[in-house]
């Protein structure tokens, strides 16, 4: 599996999540220089097609983050048919249950050397405590974070999703073992846009973050390059 990042720019994962497979290529190769890993979204991936992995594995190593959910048989089908592609780390939702996430570790174990890091996703940055009663969740987002995150460790998951808020609650419980990747994450005076639970990068990785996706305030920036070498400096 990918290692643990030491660096600033090793930290920061850009989030390509764009429809437009020339731009987001074009950003790859710009981008590559400072950071250490390179996000597949769900919108990229169903636009460009699996070859896009294979495109932006050219820069960087890869984070295809579909987040898939789906009972237990037709994940671990999914994962199977994803290991071709060689991704460094990928997605599913925690709340999919202990059973999917043991299907799909075993299935990831069957690449050997060369498996993914499964990473498990607690509850989205975009969801905030209201949103979360809504759909019948009484807990707070962090104690529900905390709940989903001790699950999915246990089933077999590498590491976990999580909002920057939850990311210290995460290291206290948990220990340094799970890697954290960390969306959510904002420079400081930056539009939050769909994000509920943010933080600064420096502040993500103080709080235990390994790696920080950060989207569009380097995507969306006049000059995406300077924009990531700014956040890695902070680091």
């Amino acid at each position: 599996m990918i290692p643990r990042p030491i660096s600033g720019a090793a930290r920061i994962i850009p989030a390509l999540d764009s429809g437009d497979a020339a731009r987001a290529q074009s950003l790859a190769e710009t981008l590559a220089p400072h950071c250490g890993v390179l996000k597949v979204g769900l919108e990229l991936f169903t636009s460009a097609g699996p070859g896009i992995v294979s495109a932006m594995a050219r820069h960087r190593p890869v984070f295809l983050d579909l987040k898939l959910h789906d009972i237990p048989n037709t994940v671990a089908g999914a994962v199977r048919s994803l290991l071709p592609l060689r991704p460094a780390m990928m997605t599913l939702h925690a709340a999919g249950g202990a059973a999917m996430i043991a299907a799909a570790r075993a299935e990831a174990e069957k690449a050997g050397t060369e498996r993914p890091m499964l990473l498990a996703v607690t509850v989205l940055t975009s969801i905030d405590a209201e949103t979360l009663a809504a759909t019948g969740v009484a807990a707070s987002p962090a104690d529900q974070v905390l709940r989903l995150a001790r699950l999915a460790v246990a089933a077999g998951a590498d590491g976990l999703v999580c909002s920057p808020q939850e990311a210290g609650v995460l290291r206290a419980a948990l220990g340094p073992a799970p890697f954290l990747v960390v969306p959510g994450v904002r420079p400081a005076g930056a539009a939050l846009g769909d994000q509920a639970r943010t933080a600064t990068p420096a502040e993500a990785v103080a709080a235990g973050a390994d790696w920080i996706v950060v989207g569009r305030p380097i995507t969306g920036a006049a000059d995406p390059a300077q924009a990531a070498a700014a956040i890695a400096a902070g680091l």
